[in-house]
């Protein structure tokens, strides 16, 4: 009868033991998921920071262009011939 005792409290023991390790797994989950949501919240603010840079950029790019910078002679001749394109298919449609 000692046999099937020790069985028996050997088995309470692995099984307090698994749940023990389940709860920390779960534990750990939790955390962790927690931890992504706010990784995934800070990627979606770095990506709309980037993209907010970036038009940043263009549109510096542009301001430098109109403003005759050296070092954008092409782009300004570019965007003139633009605006000179605009301008005159406005007057074309006003005279119309």
């Amino acid at each position: 009868m000692s046999s099937l005792s020790n069985v028996v409290d050997s088995l309470e023991n692995r099984v307090a033991t698994l749940l023990k390790k389940y709860e920390d797994v779960k534990q750990k989950r939790v955390v962790l998921e927690t931890e992504l949501t706010v990784m995934q919240q800070e990627n979606k603010q770095l990506r709309d920071a980037i993209v907010a840079s970036e038009q940043k950029v263009k549109t510096l790019k542009t301001a430098n262009a109109l403003l005759g910078s050296n070092d954008y002679k092409r782009e300004t001749k570019l965007k003139i011939n633009a605006l000179v394109r605009e301008i005159d298919t406005c007057i074309a449609s006003l005279a119309e």
